[in-house]
């Protein structure tokens, strides 16, 4: 479904399942139900989640061309994938556990390049239109900091990029590896993504390693750094990391790098640090997700708490302030019960992509829904999908 100079979608990891079977049976049952909500008489995009076990699965013999029979009867596609989570993603404890296996290991690269294997048989028959997979920001922040942690995430990420550079020489396609940015990881922000692509992969080394990858020469290789590699904007992080989004955007630009892909998504807000804080923010901390808080503190600096348990015992120095936590809430919803959401920094990003586009790829996120307070699930999980793309398909069409 193209909207404003964008194919929009939702990301499939909002449904249960980790085996092929079970990541299957979750499409076949929800992705025809929203598409007759939100896309009747034209094709739907899908943003793809497969975890590991499931792209391993997915490669036997006819699971692929059976899914893509689906897809085509029922007026789907798939033109980008979710491949952050490499295991488990619901169900159990989550939290930093999700960025494991990360860009240091040999499991890293296979898991992304046979995502990148299997989207590319599964793009429609548009030359241009490209694919997108979005990845870990490298690791763990407290990770980062080891000795080879730099060095080896370089290297395999130049691995995946010229794995890319293959694919499009045989196919003629071109896939990008979108890196998003999250609070407490080792690129927490836009610009210290930017700032690693430029100092560590387009770097004289960079280019040199890539292209010894690929053969190409060392202007070639420059440019297939920058078509295959650029960062995936996540609206909840960057809300919950106080970012200014035109800012981040020209930086982008200013670099010459690109958003391969937008996340439409917002985060809790708590505008004013009180007593009541921690008890309304507890009906959150569901124990299967990392909540990272940004406070911004009265003076304007801001402190950065892993998880709610941190942020709650620090309450009484922050009283006063502001919090965001990176918690995924319907995008549809502007404030909750004594709460607000970052709505509103996601429509500024979303006005910005209306003067002009941002991105191609636009997946809205919110994979939280069955683990939100009660009163915020009463609707079912198709209806509430089928919401938020009609809320951004409208804000994007008005």
């Amino acid at each position: 479904m193209k909207v404003c100079g964008a194919h929009l979608t939702y990301c499939t990891n909002i449904h249960r399942g980790e085996t092929w079977s079970e990541t299957r049976a979750a499409l076949e049952r929800f992705l025809p139900q929203v598409k007759q909500e939100v896309a009747p008489a034209e094709p739907m995009g899908v943003g793809l989640r497969l975890s590991a076990v499931a792209s391993e699965e997915l490669e036997r013999p006819g699971e692929l061309e059976q899914f893509a029979d689906f897809l085509k009867r029922n007026g789907l596609y798939v033109f980008t994938i979710n491949g952050f989570p490499y295991g488990s993603f619901h169900g159990t404890r989550v939290k930093e556990n999700v960025y494991q296996p990360d860009w240091r290991t040999p499991e890293r690269l296979a898991y992304t390049n046979r995502l990148a294997d299997i989207l590319v048989r599964l793009l429609p028959d548009d030359s241009t239109l490209e694919g997108s997979i979005s990845t870990v920001p490298g690791t763990f922040r407290p990770i980062g900091s080891e000795p080879d942690a730099v060095p080896q995430t370089v290297e395999n990420m130049l691995r995946h990029a010229a794995h890319l550079v293959a694919l499009r020489d045989r196919t003629g396609r071109t896939i990008a590896l979108a890196i998003e940015p999250e609070p407490m990881c080792f690129l927490e922000t836009t610009d210290e993504a930017i700032t690693f692509i430029e100092r560590h992969l387009l770097s004289k080394y960079g280019v040199a390693r890539f292209s010894e990858l690929t053969g190409l020469s060392p202007a070639v290789a420059e440019a297939a750094i920058r078509r295959h590699i650029g960062v995936c904007y996540d609206v909840c992080h960057a809300a919950v990391e106080f970012e200014d989004a035109a800012a981040g955007f020209e930086r982008l630009a200013s670099a010459g790098l690109r958003a391969p892909k937008v996340q439409l998504s917002a985060a809790l807000r708590v505008p004013k640090v009180n007593e009541r804080t921690a008890a309304l923010l507890e009906r959150f901390d569901d124990g299967v997700y990392l909540h990272q808080v940004v406070e911004l503190r009265r003076d304007g600096s801001l402190e950065r708490y892993l998880d709610l348990d941190q942020a709650f015992a620090a309450l009484d120095r922050a009283k006063g302030s502001e919090w965001r936590v990176h918690c995924h809430v319907p995008i549809f919803m502007d404030t909750l019960p004594e709460l607000d959401t970052t709505q509103s920094f996601l429509r500024e990003v979303l006005a910005l992509h209306y003067s002009s586009p941002l991105s191609a790829h636009l997946e809205i996120e919110t994979y939280t829904f069955d683990v939100l307070p009660e009163e915020l699930r009463a609707m079912d999980v198709a209806t509430a999908i089928s919401r938020e793309i009609k809320w951004a398909k409208n804000f994007l069409t008005q």
